[in-house]
């Protein structure tokens, strides 16, 4: 049976202030926990049902990570979410700051002002299938360890860097050594371009787009067209993280014909 304090402790998780409090967030599900359990994330402690502490015993016990079995009402308890999984983990946030150590070499994404936590851990999902391991995020945007935003990431927080910073002095330096693209209304038909290998696509905000602050770093503009017939109407854009998945599919595609 878990005690008051750790409930409270996992609970009070849920929330950005005492994830900056304590250090910590929190990772539910099945995939989500055998994914960061290899992954470069050091987990502090795990709650989970009798069957998966079963089936994962020797992993825990060769990572000395202490589990708690927990019954199903007591996960509902400490769960964000509706329907609680069999395994929670609470993960330590590492500490990280805004470096790379090769700016020249692959395919980066830069977000700017991404707010939807749906959004932001599908972008990771999407980098993370088109082998995209590093993402750049404006300091404006929704925080990673959000529960909404793992939980969006399927996993792929494990093996994606995300790294928040000042976008406009990054940008600024990162784009003397390697092209910067960003999709505008004016831009150039993106299906009919010779695009690179090594470059950073910049994901503009949800409503507004990519900001008069970092347009001017853009070396090349691009525009994902529409084929919806004129005279039936349209929709006015497309989802922030479905841009996204478009555009470094074409970008891949660039580098299988070649």
């Amino acid at each position: 049976m878990l005690s008051k304090n750790q409930i409270k402790h996992v609970s009070a998780l849920r929330l950005k202030k005492f994830r900056g409090e304590y250090g910590q967030f929190i990772a539910e599900g099945e995939k989500l926990v055998k994914d960061i359990l290899n992954s470069r994330f050091r987990i502090v402690e795990i709650y989970a049902s009798a069957s998966w502490i079963t089936h994962y015993r020797t992993l825990v016990q060769q990572k000395e990570i202490p589990v708690f079995e927990t019954l199903h009402g007591e996960m509902e308890r400490i769960s964000a979410l509706t329907t609680p999984s069999p395994v929670l983990a609470v993960v330590k946030i590492p500490d990280t700051g805004c470096r790379i150590q090769d700016p020249a070499s692959g395919l980066f994404l830069a977000l700017d002002d991404i707010r939807d936590p749906g959004n932001l851990g599908t972008i990771i999902r999407i980098a993370d299938w088109f082998g995209i391991n590093t993402i750049f995020c404006s300091e404006q945007s929704v925080e990673l360890y959000n529960p909404k935003v793992i939980q969006a990431t399927m996993g792929s927080i494990a093996r994606v860097s995300v790294i928040y910073c000042d976008l406009v002095k990054t940008l600024s330096r990162l784009s003397e050594t390697i092209p910067v693209f960003g999709t505008f209304l004016g831009g150039e038909n993106l299906f009919e371009q010779t695009l690179p290998a090594e470059c950073i696509i910049l994901i503009g905000n949800e409503s507004k787009g990519i900001s008069p602050e970092l347009e001017h770093l853009v070396t090349k503009k691009l525009f994902i067209p529409s084929f919806g017939p004129a005279d039936m109407g349209k929709a006015e854009s497309l989802n922030a993280s479905v841009a996204t998945a478009i555009i470094c599919a074409e970008f891949r595609k660039g580098q299988v014909n070649r």
